[in-house]
């Protein structure tokens, strides 16, 4: 039997192919259909609707609040790399960073050289210290290194 944030993540894919790869959604409402907290709902968009498994979440609190998920497409280098990019805001952990630049590698938008580089630029130890500055300096790092790469 799958477990309950499989069957909503089956949903929402569901809903993304429905609409063209992009679906808008109420989480609280989302919560009551699926009989569990708000919480449940993170969860999942945290955990498998993830930049680098090639989505981008937006989100708008309050009482008309909303939370948009995007499935990035692809066709486009510098269009898929600006959304990639818009979202490397914050820290981002090595594993994230890793899996964005596979996807990327994956999807023939770098070449070989590229990715041995990227993941080289953003690993454990090319920052001296431990800490959460880390992971901002690393999302700053790979964020500019596609920049470049993309003349962004």
């Amino acid at each position: 039997m799958s477990s309950l944030s499989d069957k909503i993540e089956s949903y929402l894919r569901k809903l993304i192919r429905q609409y063209e790869g992009e679906v808008e959604i109420k989480r609280n409402r989302l919560a009551d259909d699926f009989n569990c907290a708000p919480s449940q709902i993170n969860y999942v968009l945290d955990t498998r609707f993830t930049v680098e498994r090639g989505f981008i979440i937006e989100s708008r609190r309050g009482g008309g609040g909303y939370v948009r998920i995007i499935k990035v497409k692809l066709n486009s280098k510098n269009e898929a790399m600006k959304n990639i990019i818009k979202q490397l805001e914050g820290p981002l952990q090595p594993k994230e960073a890793k899996g964005i630049i596979k996807r990327l590698h994956e999807n023939n938008l770098i070449r070989h050289r590229d990715r041995v580089l990227l993941e080289a630029a953003i690993s454990k130890n090319s920052i001296g210290f431990e800490n959460e500055e880390k992971n901002k300096i690393r999302a700053q790092v790979l964020k500019n290194t596609l920049k470049a790469i993309f003349k962004i």
